[in-house]
């Protein structure tokens, strides 16, 4: 490899990793848009949580086909990206399989890889037929169509050619071959380049290395405008979790403000706290747009996989009800996308007439769903769906008086006669006797 090679390799390498840590620094200001929420509580649970759901995929092996396919998968990308050290430095150095020196150990980790790379092969492969020729039902759901149906079959497509560019660079590395230095798999390749000549076999391997590492930074900058950004994600999402008990639902902190005040006699209702205190109420109750929702709910948006298993369990869905708390998480993160590209355009958020509520999410979506928190206890990274639509219940009930006739009902006769019936308040506890 000559001096232009070199330059050409780091200017790609810079580009690449460049363009990457730009989209990571907006994901991270549009997160940031939302409400402080303290999760800081609780470290040991927290990083437990971490460690066996994000990093050891308890959660993924509920359904086991998938669950041990996507294990193979996610071992093999964490491992084969260790071979991209060696392939960068390389790269920069003008050096071939610089880690050579490693002797015995660098024959095991290539085998290791090449095992690992067939097997990711072969795991990407049973996807697409679970995807295309299966057809299994939570991949057919009415929001996955177009991009997001697409944009799992490009990774797919991404995987194959990855693996495959791995192994053709290994079989037709023909000094490596010759020294059998951990080849297991590429070996079984070798027979079929026994005609070529050593120039174009050295052409084939070289372009083979060109369009892996090419792949890759590709494969990297595309995981912004993919659900695969869970891969990333996926580790801060289940570390900051929430832990309370499955069930359990927030207090909004303006409507504690607020009894606190009723119940105070001392307190001046007319009074308004000093802007920025902990007793300023808040100017809205619930959430109507993403800007109202806490920042782990947001990044809850970005984490999901749309994998459906949410979906799939739940029981407003399966009964042919609108909502489908995979569309909530994936409606969420395309308004907010549209809100950090209204920021990029204009340096700050200019009001473009939107929202969530109505524009992206139907009230009926949200009035479907039980709280049964089957979409939570599903999830195989922690996405907590029912919190959002729980905010946006809020804001319709506490700022639009929007609920059913019926829930409207209940809360004016709770309101008014302490009880969910149309009972006298001196009879309100007759259902006792009946």
């Amino acid at each position: 490899m000559n001096y232009i090679d070199n330059i050409l390799f780091a200017v790609l390498l810079f580009l690449g990793i460049g363009f990457f840590i730009r989209n990571i620094k907006k994901i991270s200001r549009n997160i940031k848009l939302g409400k402080i929420v303290d999760r800081s509580d609780r470290k040991k649970n927290r990083l437990k949580n971490m460690v066996m759901i994000a990093l050891g995929q308890s959660k993924m092996v509920k359904r086991p086909i998938s669950g041990i396919l996507h294990i193979i998968v996610y071992v093999g990308f964490i491992i084969i990206n260790i071979e991209v050290i060696e392939i960068i430095i390389d790269g920069l150095f003008g050096t071939h399989r610089v880690l050579r020196f490693l002797g015995g150990f660098y024959s095991f980790l290539i085998g290791s890889f090449e095992i690992l790379a067939f097997l990711v092969l072969v795991s990407v492969i049973v996807f697409w037929i679970r995807r295309m020729v299966l057809r299994i039902p939570r991949f057919w759901n009415k929001e996955m169509k177009g991009f997001p149906k697409n944009d799992a079959l490009y990774i797919l497509y991404f995987e194959m050619i990855l693996m495959s560019l791995f192994l053709l660079m290994n079989a037709t590395d023909v000094p490596f071959q010759q020294v059998n230095a951990g080849n297991p798999i590429s070996q079984f390749l070798v027979p079929f380049f026994e005609n070529f000549n050593a120039g174009t076999l050295f052409l084939i391997e070289r372009s083979a290395w060109w369009l892996h590492i090419i792949g890759v930074l590709i494969f990297l900058n595309y995981l912004y405008y993919s659900k695969h950004l869970h891969i990333l994600l996926a580790f801060p999402n289940t570390y900051f979790a929430n832990l309370n008990p499955i069930g359990q639902l927030t207090n909004l902190e303006a409507v504690t403000n607020e009894v606190k005040l009723m119940m105070d006699p001392t307190a001046d209702p007319f009074a308004s706290a000093p802007e920025g205190s902990e007793d300023e109420v808040l100017g809205k109750f619930g959430a109507s747009d993403v800007t109202d929702l806490n920042w782990v709910q947001l990044m809850n948006a970005y984490t999901c996989t749309e994998c459906g298993r949410c979906t799939s369990s739940c029981p407003a869905n399966l009964t042919g009800k609108e909502l489908s708390p995979r569309a909530i998480m994936m409606k969420t993160r395309d308004r907010l996308e549209e809100v950090g590209k209204n920021i990029d355009k204009n340096g700050e958020f200019k009001d473009d007439g939107k929202q969530l509520l109505n524009d992206y999410i139907a009230p009926e979506e949200l009035w479907a769903c039980t709280s049964c928190n089957a979409c939570v206890e599903e999830c195989p990274v922690n996405i907590d769906p029912l919190s959002i639509i729980m905010d946006m219940r809020r804001y319709l009930v506490m700022e639009q008086s929007a609920a059913s006739p019926e829930l409207n009902m209940m809360m004016t006769n709770i309101e008014n006669n302490g009880a969910p019936w149309q009972y006298n308040q001196m009879d309100r506890l007759n259902w006792k006797d009946e």
